[in-house]
């Protein structure tokens, strides 16, 4: 009888910075975008030492392999009046795929959620990626089809801050 080994889940620490950063690339591989990672070790590492926490990683091994990661952050909802959180990167290995580990993290992140007193929890998905959208509804996720993601990098994001550093005031 094959026994496989239990899958483990811990959090990372900076020691495992470029742990995470090969997972980040693996998945940057999977979702067609290997060269758009700029990402660094010490990135990384200056992340997960951060106070306060700006993003949370957690780590999944079968015995001493690992096999994927989760990549989190809080995020505030005024409607709920809670914070939330935000998944920004799951992923498993391929060859570890179909054991129930992405599940697994999941219900952890879902874990860490509740525990914190988290309104909710949200992800995005490529709209391509139908192998992940299946099992997102399979667990019971709900697409917001009535929302679409807005993103403002490089030059259009120095141009706005450059309009926004000319005078800030504070309010009493």
């Amino acid at each position: 009888m094959n026994e496989r080994a239990t899958l483990h889940i811990r959090s990372a620490v900076p020691d495992d910075a470029a742990l995470v950063l090969t997972f980040i690339r693996e998945l940057a591989e999977y979702e067609r975008a290997p060269n758009d990672v700029v990402a660094t070790e010490t990135d990384i590492r200056t992340t997960l030492i951060a106070e306060p926490k700006r993003a949370e990683v957690l780590l999944a091994f079968e015995g001493e392999r690992p096999v994927g990661f989760a990549l989190f952050f809080h995020n505030y909802s005024t409607w709920l009046g809670r914070t939330g959180l935000y998944l920004e990167d799951l992923f498993v290995r391929p060859e570890w795929r179909g054991r129930g580990y992405g599940r697994q993290l999941l219900a952890r992140l879902a874990a860490i959620a509740r525990d914190r007193g988290c309104g909710r929890m949200e992800w995005s998905v490529l709209d391509w990626n139908e192998p992940a959208i299946g099992f997102y509804r399979s667990i019971g996720a709900v697409a917001m089809t009535e929302w679409t993601v807005q993103r403002l990098t490089g030059d259009a994001l120095d141009r706005l801050a450059a309009e926004g550093s000319v005078r800030h005031e504070r309010t009493p």
